[in-house]
């Protein structure tokens, strides 16, 4: 268990937290939230050891084990599966263990040391790092590449990868989702449901909280809290707590009212489609939403574009790629004026690639891209971040932008992205991720634009700011096109789906839901061929195998050797079953259940071992006797 006793904690002097008296519980999985520079990442410093607290007391068993995301990934010769594999010191010790048992014929340390791993799922352990990776968007030949030849996003999920392989006590992440795609997202959400051990998850996503967490513990006015219950449950409660407060709950009601008056309009205006019913749910719980986060320190809209032309950009049979190869081809797209579409996909099917092609960042291969006269198009990746001047100040920037404008008006604009008084004129540099995303926002959003490309913009926004760009996009009159991990914002501010996949992009009927159980069954498909080539190449081996020994038994002058080796093989054939046998034998369960007999594990260990010792001389003798009989002359036909 681990437990805070009054805890205060500061970083550079400055207090984070104080008089924290909580406990979390082995198995719980929590979720830290809190605005950026409230202390989250401290929190999660203090745990790994790394920071003590001012005054008080942090309890941890000291035999707990703990894993977290590397920051860094040096440029490593070795293969993706070895690095993570690596993760595990313990497996690895055990690993070289073994090898010198078995290298010097020591029988009972052999038995003890294949008990030890067998304990600590050893024997699987390749098979589960090799999940981890396909989970998180690696395929079958990136397992064997080295990792630097990895780009820095991908080095990331390298990190996130053998964190999660490792077998931790204490598994501490902090926005593991911001370098994913949906797929990877949903993915690691299952996964996480299922981890043995203590989770604190630091995350801006609150579908994804809503999915893995149990409880919630947030950081608000240097106090500590923990609720019981998703994120939902927590912005509940928090909302009634704000209503508490007069000017507060007056404030709640304006917003409320105003969220209403679209919600109302909306569903004026929407089919029975399952993704539009699916969005006015989502823009129904958005009251709730709405009131917990009246507080937020971020409050802007989107200004009325000066032109809407219909349609505000066309694709006929257009095709996009790269050095001339089309990733996408017959591509036919109109985006119109109040247009909603998130775009889905797997990593690497060409989301941003139509993105940029949208918004004029890559030439046609093919076909037509028309667009109207008076498009302007609001582009958001993650590449604008660096094109900000890092000596110059959020004002300087938006000066540059507006030099008639003045001061106090461009001040006031700012300010509503919590760009206020010493931060609007200091220097962006030093900002952190999501200030920067912050203020590559509000330009973009203050040029008017009529069209609306988003390549995941919630990326290091923290939840505040998310409901914020949510609530803000309702009232957009442009077009939109957004691709995001993030379900919550594509159910709240998209009414049409497009699915990117086989080199084409099409409307895709239903909803996110629908979408995670297609990408499933697509998955459950792409293992279920894999499986079946690997029984195929089995086949044919064993076939061969066959063919080889009946030939050779024709052959009358090497009958000696001939009936050795039929005597091997039917002696390997024996103990090949025999090892598949033990194997499953030792796959029950029951037999590492807490309580349970050892004896039973460690014998069929002993003679697994046995059996494999066996099972390689055998295989020695038979490919002596094999290189035997090729030394002798071909018998006369």
């Amino acid at each position: 268990m681990i437990a805070l006793k009054r805890l205060t904690l500061a970083r550079a002097g400055h207090p984070l937290i104080e008089g924290a008296d909580l406990q979390i519980h082995p198995g719980w999985r929590v979720g830290l939230v809190g605005a950026n520079g409230a202390g989250k990442s401290s929190l999660f410093a203090l745990l790994a050891g790394e920071l003590q607290p001012e005054s008080g007391e942090l309890e941890m068993p000291a035999t707990w084990s703990l894993a977290r995301v590397a920051q860094e990934t040096p440029a490593l010769p070795d293969p993706a599966l070895d690095f993570v594999l690596d993760g595990d010191a313990d497996l690895r010790r055990l690993e070289a263990a073994m090898a010198a048992a078995e290298a010097s014929g020591d029988g009972e340390q052999i038995a003890r040391l294949h008990s030890h791993y067998g304990d600590i799922d050893g024997y699987s352990a390749r098979a589960r790092a090799a999940e981890v990776l396909h989970g998180l968007g690696f395929t079958e030949a990136d397992l064997q590449k080295p990792v630097a030849e990895f780009s820095g996003g991908w080095r990331v999920r390298l990190n996130l990868a053998r964190a999660l392989f490792c077998r931790a006590d204490l598994l501490l992440l902090d926005e593991p989702t911001n370098h994913l795609d949906l797929d990877a997202v949903l993915w690691l959400e299952s996964w996480l449901k299922t981890m043995p051990g203590t989770l604190l998850l630091i995350s801006h996503d609150r579908d994804f909280l809503d999915a893995v967490v149990d409880h919630v513990m947030a950081i608000e006015q240097q106090r500590l809290s923990l609720t019981t219950g998703g994120y939902s449950d927590y912005e509940a409660a928090r909302a009634a707590r704000l209503a508490v407060q007069q000017s507060t709950f007056a404030a709640q009601q304006r917003q409320i009212a105003q969220l209403q008056r679209f919600i109302d309009r909306f569903k004026a205006k929407a089919t029975k489609a399952r993704q539009a019913q699916s969005r006015v749910k989502a823009l129904a719980r958005m009251e709730v939403v709405a009131a917990a986060h009246v507080d937020s320190p971020f409050n802007f809209t989107f200004p009325a574009p000066k032109h809407l032309p219909d349609p505000l950009l066309t694709l006929h049979r257009a095709a996009a790629g790269y050095g001339g190869k089309p990733l996408l081809q017959n591509l036919k797209m109109r985006l119109s004026p109040g247009c909603r579409i998130g775009l889905l996909g797997e990593n690497g099917a060409g989301k941003s690639t139509l993105i940029k092609l949208l918004a004029g960042q890559i030439p046609l291969l093919a076909g037509e891209r028309k667009e109207a006269k008076t498009l302007e198009i609001g582009y958001f990746a993650q590449h604008q971040l660096e094109q900000l001047r890092p000596d110059e100040s959020p004002l300087q920037h938006l000066e540059r932008q507006e030099p008639d404008t003045p001061e106090q008006a461009l001040r006031d604009y700012l300010g509503g992205f919590d760009f206020r008084g010493d931060m609007a004129t200091r220097p962006v540099g030093p900002f952190s991720g999501g200030e920067k995303s912050r203020l590559a926002l509000a330009l973009l959003i203050r040029t008017r634009p009529n069209l609306l490309l988003l390549d995941e913009p919630t990326n290091h926004l923290d939840l505040e700011m998310r409901e914020a760009l949510c609530l803000a996009l309702q009232d957009y009159e442009g077009g939109v096109l957004l691709v995001s991990h993030d379900r919550h914002l594509l159910r709240t501010a998209t009414d049409e789906l497009w699915q990117v996949a086989d080199g084409k992009a099409s409307l895709f009927e239903g909803d996110l839901d629908d979408y995670a159980a297609w990408l499933s069954a697509r998955k459950t498909a792409a293992k279920a061929a894999t499986a079946e080539r690997v029984e195929q190449k089995a086949e044919r081996r064993q076939k061969r195998e066959e063919e080889a020994a009946a030939r050779q038994e024709l052959l009358r002058k090497r009958r000696p050797l001939m009936k050795e080796l039929e005597q091997l093989d039917e002696q390997i054939a024996s103990q090949e079953a025999e090892a598949r046998t033990l194997e499953t034998r030792l796959a029950d369960p029951a037999l590492y259940a807490p309580g349970a007999d050892r004896k039973p594990l460690e014998e069929l260990i002993r003679r697994q071992a046995q059996v494999w010792q066996s099972l390689e001389a055998a295989e020695l003798r038979w490919l002596e006797v094999h290189a035997a009989l090729e030394a002798l002359p071909a018998p006369e036909r």
